[in-house]
């Protein structure tokens, strides 16, 4: 059901993904385990349903007033010695970085693991503009040095395993020798970043959450990587989209339960930084909060939709979905991959480029179960299915489906079409089920249970009744 501006549809991409063996096991290994350790650290939580709902309770709150809290966030930012922009899609949220850096005649810039920054294309934009950009996160520098994307929201590297990544590290940081253990490729990553780290007068980060009451942004990690971007280089630029808000400090008592254990399997993250504006003599000596919209207001119009913007990145719908274990993150063709980059892709970047994600899933629901807010993604899935139908154009499924409308609607075409299809099943027909046909039926009946037509129906049944 692809629209014609598509370019990469999942089922072709898909389709290239299940064909590699070494792939299916990279992320099926992985999958398995951010699962186990998940389901483990969520059963000690005794009001795990409770957290969720609370979660999901502060998101659908703080949107419904979106435009208040965004006020109250810039007046706090602003107050604490930083300064807020608003960028109304990614090229301005690009260019206003780039312009930050040019101020201060930087040249390069190390980053915090940020998919916002991946959504805008930021550092082709950096790049473009003769700034070169450093990923600091272990997988984004693999997936950077290769040349790569990413395929996992939270592990980008996920297809890769170790073997690769040493190779990889072999080649392009001149190394002679090193073994494939994850402590020798975590240490050759570590020697080649530090001087970045202790260099750079510039990064750039994503945002967790922005807390509104205090003006506060907070970033979570777990390899330190980003605690040295974000307290070593002067000046700090924060990415953030404008549906990440949290109203309080103590709504983030929910939000720090509910994260780690969602995403990492982790009680706690290992880093969890907060900062507040500007501190004379500590840290960044000049802070940027760019606020980003790139269509989420236009999210938030949508009734059913917009509870896709209580997404917190956790990825767990990914690591639960029987349908991204077997393709992998690649084959959404998205910076936001699995279940919800099935349902975000289309929303932030059109469905025109994204019409056939919506159908990237079989529907079974496990998705809704882990996510720690509790998103309906297949009511989502559904809801943008039926606009992509509404916006093909014309295809023989619609007209099927045009004309089964109006059959339902009149007892006598129905009946004259229920003795039509008992004729021409006959060929087909096998224990109950069409197993062939011909045409679009073909098609149909090789992905799909189609019924026979009972030889007898409900309404003939009943005359023989009286």
């Amino acid at each position: 059901m692809a629209s014609a501006a598509e370019r990469h549809t999942f089922p072709e991409l898909a389709k290239r993904a299940v064909a590699d063996t070494q792939l299916r096991r990279n992320i099926g290994n992985a999958t398995q385990t951010i699962r186990a350790k998940r389901a483990a650290v969520v059963t000690e939580v005794p009001d795990w349903e409770d957290l969720r709902e609370a979660g999901r309770s502060l998101k659908e709150h703080t949107l419904r007033s979106l435009d208040r809290y965004l006020v109250q966030l810039e007046e706090a930012v602003t107050k604490a010695g930083g300064q807020v922009h608003w960028a109304r899609d990614g090229a301005e949220a690009s260019r206003i970085v780039i312009e930050i850096a040019e101020r201060h005649s930087v040249k390069e810039v190390i980053k915090v693991k940020s998919i916002t920054t991946e959504e805008i294309k930021l550092n082709e934009a950096l790049e473009a503009a003769g700034i070169r950009p450093f990923e600091t996160d272990l997988a984004e520098l693999i997936i950077q040095l290769g040349d790569d994307v990413s395929s996992h929201i939270l592990v980008p590297a996920i297809h890769r395993n170790r073997a690769e990544i040493r190779e990889l590290f072999m080649r392009k940081l001149g190394l002679t020798e090193l073994s494939d253990r994850p402590s020798d490729l975590t240490a050759a990553a570590r020697t080649y970043l530090r001087e970045k780290f202790l260099t750079v007068p510039m990064a750039v980060s994503g945002a967790n959450f922005g807390i509104c009451d205090t003006g506060t942004i907070c970033v979570v990690e777990s390899e330190g990587n980003g605690r040295m971007c974000l307290t070593l280089p002067q000046v700090l630029v924060s990415v953030m989209g404008v549906e990440k808000l949290v109203p309080t400090w103590e709504d983030m008592e929910v939000f720090l339960q509910l994260l780690p254990r969602s995403s990492t399997g982790e009680r706690m993250n290992p880093y969890n930084s907060f900062w507040t504006g500007v501190t004379p003599g500590d840290g960044p000596q000049e802070f940027h909060l760019v606020l980003l919209d790139n269509r989420r207001t236009d999210v938030l119009a949508d009734r059913t939709g917009r509870q896709t913007l209580n997404c917190i990145r956790c990825s767990a719908c990914l690591n639960i979905c029987p349908v991204y274990s077997r393709t992998g993150g690649h084959a959404y063709h998205s910076e936001y991959q699995g279940p919800i980059g099935a349902i975000l892709t289309p929303q932030l970047h059109g469905m025109e480029s994204a019409a056939s994600l919506p159908y990237a899933s079989s529907l079974c629901g496990a998705c809704y179960e882990v996510c720690p807010v509790k998103i309906n993604i297949p009511e989502v899935l559904v809801h943008l299915r039926t606009r992509a139908v509404a916006q093909s154009g014309f295809t023989l499924e619609k007209l099927a489906m045009g004309a089964a409308i109006r059959m339902f609607d009149n007892p006598r075409l129905l009946e004259t079409a229920q003795k039509i299809a008992r004729v021409a099943q006959r060929p087909f027909a096998s224990d109950g089920y069409i197993t062939g046909g011909f045409g679009p039926v073909r098609q149909w009946t090789k992905a799909r249970d189609l019924p026979a037509v009972p030889s007898q129906s409900f309404r003939d049944w009943w005359r023989t009744r009286r």
